[in-house]
């Protein structure tokens, strides 16, 4: 209450009471025009809030519009940054590596075939896939094998927002049955047709069928992709002065089967095309560049030993030459000073020797770059320690880091398998069965026997050990009870195969009997742990930080 109120009261306790309760609700008023966002991500009378002026818009706008420029920093990163290509080669090396293998996994039930058939059919398909995918005549440029597309399809997609891969055919040659062959190309060529100079123009009207086109993606008027408009050369490049754009239809009228496929990543409803991976970091990534680059040049500076005379008198001509050619006189104007071992220099009136010193390189530089790694590395969904090659944590904290890396890793890899591999095997199939090489009866006559029969896994490179003995004995237990297979965790452990490994390890078998060797190897005893160890390894496997003899610590004594 405030003096009049107070003075009020005094007199007259009604009137009083009913300021204080009018004052009440009025705050309450208040309290409720102010809730929510308003006093936080939605004020416009926050200081930190007032110069914040953000106008999201629809997806063409806010991405398309962008795309160039986003592209052309993101290819610069990639060249120049050394964090930048870091990100995009783990993601490549992790998800990719030398290439997704196919394993095909019918539904033998459902094609009322048994486990033997099925394992025979199935291992005639990864045959001539594997005839198809390791020769350079599967690439509509006779450059890379399918495996190697693979690499320069990830890392097109996370450079550039998007791969483009076009779907074409050649007659099939007496030394390559095959005709289907595939084309990627770079995401700038999918863009929108124009005439005038090199402008690019993000939207058109397709004044044959009326549909718009956004960014070289044609819609019709329901939103869905009908075709592709494909520039001949970069719509940006002055190489070539004549421009012409070719419309590629999305999906073949007859058959349904792709002619273009697009990977990317959507972010947003009606997105047609991807941003690129280090979009969110470009500018951290960059300013984090010139800072390295700031450091390095101001050590190298330091590197060198410079002197500065300081002179009372002003300046004069001084070298460091320190020789005196050998007749001549050494006059006051004459001294020279010189830089090596055991010399004295004398120096006149008035002149003294300052030495330079840059303070560089910082001591607080690795800090600065590391907790801005972090910041980087979480945005991309890279873990410090594989964003920067540095492992120094314990087993736990490692682990973790890898296991969070890893969701992200098979995410990205089960988009491609399911943008890329898993169409182009669809379609090679199409072209197996139908030149007799592989039978599949039903095949073009049910869509679900096509299905049954176009089963597969898309299998890369492992997770990768810390700690292999634990990882082995977490792997038994989860085989033992039932909640995973031999076949997965060979797979997920060393991207091997359990199928060719047994039929590997009874040849061995076999070949060791005929020569009187004893066959397996009798297995370790387990290790009886104390219970400090057991301790330790819940808390993060920090045996070796256990006292060993000679030591202070209990066990040391």
């Amino acid at each position: 209450m405030n003096i009049i109120d107070k003075a009020i009261e005094a007199f007259n306790p009604a009137a009083a009471l009913k300021r204080q309760q009018a004052r009440m609700g009025m705050e309450l008023i208040r309290t409720f025009q102010n809730s929510g966002y308003d006093e936080s991500g939605a004020s416009r009378t926050k200081n930190s809030m007032r110069g914040w002026s953000a106008r999201s818009k629809s997806p063409q706008e806010d991405i398309d519009k962008n795309l160039p420029t986003l592209r052309q920093r993101s290819r610069s990163l990639y060249m120049s940054a050394p964090l930048a290509a870091s990100a995009i080669k783990t993601n490549r090396t992790n998800v990719v590596g030398e290439g997704l293998k196919l394993k095909s996994t019918i539904d033998y039930s459902y094609l009322g075939m048994t486990p033997e058939a099925a394992a025979e059919w199935q291992r005639q398909a990864e045959r001539e896939f594997e005839l198809w995918a390791e020769s350079k005549f599967c690439d509509a440029t006779r450059s890379n094998n399918f495996y190697e597309i693979q690499q320069t399809a990830l890392m097109s997609w996370l450079m550039n927002g998007d791969a483009c891969v076009l779907v074409e055919y050649e007659r099939p040659k007496k030394f390559f049955p095959y005709g289907l062959r595939v084309r990627l190309i770079e995401s700038d060529r999918v863009s929108t047709p124009h005439t005038t100079g090199n402008t690019v123009n993000l939207y058109a009207k397709n004044l044959q069928t009326g549909n718009r086109i956004y960014n070289g993606v044609e819609l019709n008027d329901a939103g869905q992709i009908v075709a592709y408009h494909i520039c001949s050369t970069y719509p940006n490049s002055n190489l070539h002065a004549e421009k012409k754009w070719t419309r590629v239809k999305a999906f073949g009228d007859k058959t349904g089967i792709p002619n273009v496929l697009m990977i990317y990543e959507t972010e947003r409803p009606e997105q047609y095309r991807g941003v690129p991976y280090l979009a969110p970091v470009i500018d951290s990534l960059k300013q984090l560049t010139r800072y390295s680059e700031a450091e390095q040049m101001a050590a190298v500076i330091n590197g060198f030993f410079t002197v500065f005379i300081t002179s009372e008198s002003g300046a004069q001509d001084v070298g460091f030459t320190g020789v005196v050619p050998e007749g001549e006189e050494v006059t006051n104007d004459d001294v020279s000073y010189e830089l090596g071992p055991g010399m004295v220099n004398m120096l006149n009136p008035g002149e003294k020797v300052e030495i330079a010193d840059a303070k560089r390189p910082s001591t607080n530089f690795d800090a600065f770059v590391t907790a801005l790694s972090k910041y980087i590395g979480a945005a991309l969904e890279i873990p410090v320690e594989l964003l920067t090659k540095s492992f120094t944590s314990n087993y736990s904290a490692s682990r973790a880091a890898l296991l969070e890396a890893w969701k992200a890793f098979r995410m990205k890899r089960a988009w491609l398998a399911a943008d890329f591999c898993q169409p182009i095997y669809e379609i090679f199939l199409i072209e197996a069965i139908s030149s007799g090489r592989l039978k599949a009866p039903g095949f073009f006559l049910d869509p679900m026997i096509k299905k049954a029969y176009s089963g597969a896994q898309w299998n890369g490179p492992a997770q990768g050990m810390i700690d292999p003995i634990k990882e082995v004995n977490a792997a038994k237990e989860r085989i033992s009870i039932g909640i995973s297979t031999r076949q997965k965790e060979t797979i997920e452990m060393t991207g091997g195969n359990f199928e060719a490994n047994v039929a590997q390890l009874a040849r061995e078998n076999d070949l060791m009997k005929e020569y009187g060797i004893s066959g397996a190897a009798p297995s370790a005893p387990a290790e009886n742990k104390t219970e400090k160890e057991n301790i330790d390894d819940e808390e993060g496997n920090k045996e070796d930080k256990v006292p060993e003899h000679g030591d202070t610590g209990a066990e040391g004594q």
